[in-house]
């Protein structure tokens, strides 16, 4: 799941169901960063409920312009803006994306609500913005009720989030004195700088196609190969996601096929001593990943091919890094970190792996 559900229009009119009051309202959303419309949200739920979970989502994932801010960070935000008996009752909990497993999500929703609660039978309900379909997560628990809050001033958290990146200061009309105070504590830090260095990247890379007349989609393969409970990865050596591990992959040259791509840029990337027989006699399956936000880059669609290598006595077929990537190495699956991963990668593995 991505961006909490953030605003409808002005237009629409506020909430008309009943006032009830309830234990625990639950607020779901990423808080990239914590704005004035969120806080609005906040603010009726410590009026409607006893109690308010934050349930903040893209937990446990490596900075990146579209989640540069950690949970202990946004909850610094959020707390900071209430006075010490209010914070008192508002409960920040990571929440891990799920990206191609909404099953999976609910699961973890259901996790993060009871790690506060104790208990999921008792009087809880979803607070939020009602918003095409970003918020559509408020229909998806039948048990707990729903309340919807009217849009404060239209605000997002993508306009001020990109252009904090590209140095600009948030304003107090947009943002919290606490979300202003993170954000200027973190402006000093190397972090920051790295970020901002890719914002600068992506927004020249974009540049490039303001003259087209339609924003472009782009088409990319990635390789996933398996052998001996190993995973084969490289390391990114540029931007975007530089440093980052990732699937050997790239973009799709005109005249060739998705699956021709896929073993020309694992050829590139990786040196992988394997026949070239054996390699396309070991494809498994393969899979569309669509996310629309799953790259900074723009539209990008990736297709990933599964490769399951028979096990080898001999060890492990040699790799080495080429063309984007540093380095390429074997990982034990045991040993994937998702704050560790580039985009969408740790999500197209665990859902293809089944891991």
């Amino acid at each position: 799941m991505s961006e909490s559900a953030e605003q409808p229009t002005d237009k629409q009119q506020p909430n008309k169901q009943n006032k009830k009051h309830y234990r625990y309202l639950v607020f779901i959303g990423r808080f990239q960063p914590f704005h004035c419309g969120h806080k609005a949200v906040i603010d009726e739920a410590l009026k409607r409920s006893d109690d308010v979970i934050m349930l903040i989502g893209s937990a446990n994932l490596p900075r990146s312009l579209r989640n540069p801010f950690s949970v202990a960070e946004r909850s610094a935000m959020i707390k900071g803006a209430y006075s010490t008996e209010e914070a008192a009752r508002i409960h920040c909990v990571g929440l891990d994306d799920a990206l191609y497993n909404d099953t999976r999500w609910l699961q973890y929703v259901q996790a993060g609500v009871k790690s506060v609660t104790g208990d999921l039978q008792t009087d809880i309900g979803l607070i939020g913005h009602s918003k095409d379909s970003s918020s559509y997560y408020l229909s998806l628990f039948p048990n707990w009720a729903s309340v919807s809050v009217p849009n404060y001033h239209n605000l997002s958290a993508t306009p001020i989030r990109d252009s904090y990146l590209m140095g600009a200061t948030p304003t107090p009309e947009r943002t919290p004195e606490s979300t202003r105070n993170v954000l200027n504590d973190f402006k000093q830090t190397d972090d920051y700088q790295q970020l901002h260095e890719e914002a600068d990247f992506i927004d020249k890379y974009k540049r490039q196609w303001e003259s087209a007349p339609y924003a472009p989609t782009f088409m990319t393969t990635d390789a996933l190969i398996i052998q001996s409970g190993h995973i084969l990865l490289v390391e990114r050596r540029s931007m975007p996601g530089r440093g980052l591990w990732a699937l050997p992959g790239g973009f799709v040259d005109p005249k060739e096929t998705l699956f021709d791509a896929c073993i020309r840029e694992l050829r590139e990337e990786t040196r992988l001593k394997v026949p070239q027989p054996v390699l396309r006699g070991s494809c498994h399956s393969q899979h569309t990943f669509d996310d629309p936000y799953r790259s900074a880059r723009g539209r990008t669609i990736t297709q990933a091919f599964y490769f399951q290598l028979k096990n080898d006595p001999k060890g492990l077929p040699k790799v080495k890094g080429g063309d984007d990537a540093a380095q390429a190495f074997w990982l034990p699956l045991a040993e994937l970190d998702a704050k560790m991963m580039f985009e969408d990668h740790y999500a197209i593995i665990t859902k293809m792996v089944g891991l």
